[in-house]
């Protein structure tokens, strides 16, 4: 295994493991489902983006089922969120921070792998955000809210630039195993400021108030 490739797992795991965290997170704090219910969300979360990339690509089995280190990863995130529900009061700030942090750990990973199977540039890039965003929203779905990636403060776009800086290394041969580490920091740290300071995508231009002649 290259040093890159190396990178790449170990991205794609911390972030098995922050998504599954925050999606039994979300299950203690809005849904409120028992036990069963909260590992079952986390898990879903961490594995889901993955899961729609490879049936996407047509990498079958999913890599998640093939390697048990994923949903191993999942299992122990999903089940310490459990055990630590009684703090569920005060988990609104640290579920954002792990949604953040799958996002960018995810999008990386995700355009790496379409890479990796030999697809051309704009695929790579929308599998990198499906990656990104389809654990998300399965959770999203699951607890009955609107898919953050529908509403929130600049979601998807950072999801995309990382993406599209792994694809600019990868075909140009330059940065080797620093590009999608760079590019999950790029992610991150634009996702956690457009929640500090909400910053938006812009909208469609809505017409203003017919004035009365």
């Amino acid at each position: 295994m290259s040093i890159t490739a190396a990178v790449v797992l170990a991205l794609d795991l911390l972030g098995t493991f922050v998504f599954a965290l925050n999606g039994a997170l979300t299950a203690i704090r809005s849904a409120r489902l028992d036990v069963v219910g909260v590992i079952t969300l986390g898990m879903i979360t961490a594995v889901g983006g993955g899961v729609i990339r490879d049936v996407l690509i047509g990498d079958l089995p999913p890599l998640t089922f093939r390697s048990w280190p994923h949903l191993t990863v999942a299992l122990i995130a999903a089940t310490l969120a459990a055990v630590l529900g009684h703090q569920a009061r005060r988990l609104h700030r640290p579920i954002l921070v792990l949604d953040a942090a799958g996002l960018a750990l995810f999008a990386v990973t995700g355009a790496s792998r379409a890479y990796e199977a030999d697809l051309g540039v704009l695929p790579c890039l929308l599998l990198g955000v499906v990656t990104a965003v389809g654990g998300g929203v399965i959770r999203d779905v699951l607890v009955q809210q609107v898919p953050t990636v529908l509403h929130s403060e600049l979601y998807a776009i950072p999801a995309l630039l990382a993406a599209a800086i792994v694809i600019i290394g990868a075909e140009f041969d330059v940065g080797g195993p620093v590009v999608p580490v760079v590019a999950a920091l790029i992610c991150f740290g634009i996702r956690i400021a457009a929640l500090r300071w909400k910053w938006n995508a812009p909208g469609p231009r809505m017409p203003g108030p017919r004035t009365a002649t």
